[in-house]
């Protein structure tokens, strides 16, 4: 029982990764209707940009998430805006958006390595000493992991509910056409979403960090298809959808590795993706019209 409360706390804390990852993920699917391979790239630039301000310019740590958060973000607003516009006003196709992306993070991954190379990375920061809760064990940067997904994701609660820009999101995931027709700026809503979606890949590669400690360029390369898992879990486009889903796969990938080897603990979230597929593909909250 000791052991299976364990990895239900570090199931919180991937839960809490995942669904920085996955909410970005859904809010980019929902507004532009086509799956970005690249995402997990994008989670390399967060990682190594923070690693940039803090390690080699010297920083202060908590300046340098903040910085790399907002530089992953214009990156890929800029990508967006510059290589994916053009292929998207050419061929609005899913599969070859697809291909496109897919080679986009190669290019991404290649272009990290020729900067930064291919060995592991550490933060310039101490390890803190382990934090008990309850019947649960944190390190003090496991609980700082938690407290900022909990944060961000009241943010985009409040964003998508409140702000006229959350709203015009909404309406164009609804029904992009009927937005644009209704006088929405639908190129400048696309504009903000990259660049949210781009802040929360870095902020989750950021933390992703902080919980493994050593990481190299391709780190985020490894997580890409567990967030699809989550995303598709709860409902393609679905933000609140993609947060339920982050969390059943956290929980779930880390409670596993009682009854099986750590190893294949992600192995586990394909499982619980094939078995929603079979039993209900359209996820657990389903968005109209997504595929």
């Amino acid at each position: 029982m000791k052991l299976f409360l364990l990895t239900l706390g570090f199931g919180f804390v991937s839960a809490s990764i995942y669904a920085l990852l996955s909410v970005g993920l859904s809010l980019q699917f929902g507004v532009t209707n086509f799956v970005n391979f690249a995402y997990g790239a994008y989670l390399g630039v967060g990682m190594l940009l923070t690693y940039t301000f803090s390690a080699t310019l010297g920083l202060p740590f908590w300046l340098s998430i903040v910085l790399a958060t907002i530089g992953t973000g214009i990156v890929s607003m800029l990508i967006s805006e510059f290589i994916l516009s053009p292929f998207v006003k050419r061929r609005k196709s899913l599969f070859y958006m697809l291909i496109v992306t897919f080679g986009l993070s190669l290019i991404l991954d290649n272009v990290l390595q020729i900067i930064y190379g291919v060995g592991f990375n550490e933060y310039p920061i101490g390890q803190s000493s382990p934090v008990t809760i309850g019947p649960f064990s944190f390190t003090g940067n496991q609980l700082i992991i938690i407290a900022i997904a909990g944060i961000v994701m009241i943010g985009v609660h409040l964003l998508l509910s409140r702000s006229r820009l959350g709203k015009a999101m909404r309406a164009m995931s609804d029904n992009a056409d009927l937005a644009r027709a209704s006088g929405i700026d639908t190129n400048m809503v696309t504009r903000w979403t990259w660049f949210i979606s781009g802040a929360l890949a870095g902020l989750g590669g950021i933390v992703l960090a902080l919980n493994i400690v050593s990481f190299q360029t391709t780190s985020g390369d490894a997580l890409l298809f567990v967030i699809f898992a989550a995303v598709i879990l709860g409902g393609i486009g679905q933000t609140y959808g993609a947060m339920l889903g982050a969390l059943i796969i956290g929980v779930v990938t880390e409670v596993s590795t009682v009854f099986i080897s750590s190893a294949y603990k992600q192995d586990i979230a394909f499982l619980v993706l094939v078995i929603m597929l079979l039993v209900r593909p359209q996820g657990l909250i389903p968005a109209k019209g997504k595929a």
